[in-house]
């Protein structure tokens, strides 16, 4: 029998007209709950206020949330009915992966050094034999 995976991924957009700390409140709210059902929480990624590809509900900002999870597969259903009674989240997506997530470290530039290049040896000329004038017999 294939082994069944409760990893999910949910996405949801929040409503910025309300002000920061509005918005702020109910990405708590809902991180806060999915906290308190899920198995584990994976990852949080807050990608922040983002403008919308086309309005929702007459509004061109959104800030956009992604949790991944593992949970009960009763809880997805639940999450769902909450993002659609809650007026401050404009859109929402809810999937089951089909692979074990791993959180995503974020990864600090490394500084590349140049390479070393080894001068090529100096090589002194000699110096120039001065001629001797051609009227100096």
């Amino acid at each position: 029998m294939e082994k069944i995976n409760n990893y999910y991924e949910s996405l949801f957009i929040v409503d910025v007209a309300d002000g920061e700390e509005a918005t702020k409140a109910t990405v708590e709210k809902f991180v806060g709950i999915i906290n308190d059902n899920a198995e584990t929480v994976v990852e949080v990624a807050e990608w922040g206020k983002r403008r919308l590809a086309y309005p929702i509900n007459d509004r061109p900002e959104g800030y956009y949330v992604v949790v991944t999870f593992k949970a009960a597969p009763e809880f997805p259903a639940e999450l769902e009915r909450l993002f659609n009674i809650d007026e401050s989240i404009l859109r929402s997506v809810l999937i089951r992966l089909d692979f074990e997530p791993t959180a995503k470290a974020v990864v600090a530039e490394e500084t590349v050094e140049a390479p070393v290049v080894e001068e090529a040896p100096v090589v002194e000329e000699a110096p120039a034999v001065e001629e001797a004038p051609a009227d100096a017999e």
